[in-house]
């Protein structure tokens, strides 16, 4: 048998993209429970955007120390860390909200259009390659959602403010996560600081002038503490360090359909805990379809 000595280092990048797939995977799974905490907020009676600037609020000052102490290296290039930081920030905020503002289901699938921008960006912007396995998991994705939101109870109704803010922050999401791997070298956590500052600034602004939602007392916010700041600090901060530290790797288009295993958990949670959340069995087949998309991209090696 003759060894092929130059397979090494293809073998390893191989490797690292998939373990990098396989963490963006899990980690994007969590955050299908990101809703969880915004509705039990609003039993303490804080409502709308104010909900995602509390819960956003946590992790972006835990980042503040290390980021200044380490301001030599997590101070470089600003501009790159402040393009990714607005893009997913502001797109954070805007999916965040329009959980609040739709229902889970919905809003979670139509910011799962994500794949179709990021694509299109890491083609025009990254020259990603469009390979026949990409054509076909992207096809595979748009089906499933295409099923779940053909069978999902009210889908004829009008796009409300709410479906139109997951839209546009599919639309942002995908353009950070061009961003991260345009520029690998912007520091993580101070990209990851702009983020969740960049978001609790942007809904606290929408809350403040765009919506008739009152701020929150201290007592709400007080009452609310607990849960807000484990989920937030324990949860969300380490789920989005993976994220970045994935989207560096894996190439956006991928990285759009694997991160459609929030699609699963999401409608999963909110079907069991929300009686108003339903799963119809078309709904079931397009989320089978979703993962057979996240399968197939995961095995095609054009990345």
């Amino acid at each position: 048998m003759r060894l092929r000595i130059g397979a090494g280092p293809s073998v390893f990048r191989m490797g690292r993209e998939n373990g990098a797939s396989l963490a963006l995977f899990l980690a994007a799974s969590a955050w299908g429970l990101y809703w969880f905490p915004l509705r039990e907020m609003e039993k303490v009676g804080i409502h709308g955007t104010w909900t995602v600037a509390w819960f956003n609020f946590f992790p972006g000052v835990i980042l503040i120390p290390y980021v200044l102490w380490y301001r030599k290296t997590e101070g470089r290039e600003l501009r790159k860390v402040l393009f990714i930081g607005a893009a997913t920030g502001i797109g954070l905020g805007l999916y965040a909200s329009s959980m609040v503002f739709s229902s889970v289901i919905r809003a979670t699938l139509l910011f799962y259009l994500t794949p179709i921008w990021a694509t299109l960006i890491g083609w025009l912007w990254l020259g990603e390659r469009l390979t026949a396995g990409r054509y076909v998991a992207i096809g595979g994705g748009l089906l499933g959602l295409w099923l779940m939101l053909s069978g999902a109870s009210g889908a004829s109704e009008p796009l409300n403010i709410g479906d139109l803010f997951a839209l546009l922050a599919g639309m942002l999401w995908g353009l950070g996560a061009a961003g991260m791997k345009r520029w690998p070298e912007a520091p993580v956590a101070t990209t990851s600081m702009a983020q969740f500052l960049l978001a609790v600034v942007f809904c606290a602004a929408a809350g403040q002038w765009a919506t008739s939602d009152p701020a929150p007392t201290l007592e709400m916010l007080r009452a609310s503490f607990p849960l807000t700041f484990f989920g937030s600090a324990f949860v969300l901060l380490p789920s989005i360090f993976v994220i970045f530290w994935a989207s560096r790797i894996v190439y956006p288009g991928r990285g759009g359909i694997l991160m459609m295993s929030e699609v699963m958990v999401a409608i999963l949670s909110a079907s069991i805990l929300l009686p108003e959340e339903t799963l119809s069995t078309l709904q079931w087949i397009g989320g089978a379809t979703i993962l057979a998309a996240c399968v197939i991209e995961v095995r095609t090696s054009a990345a």
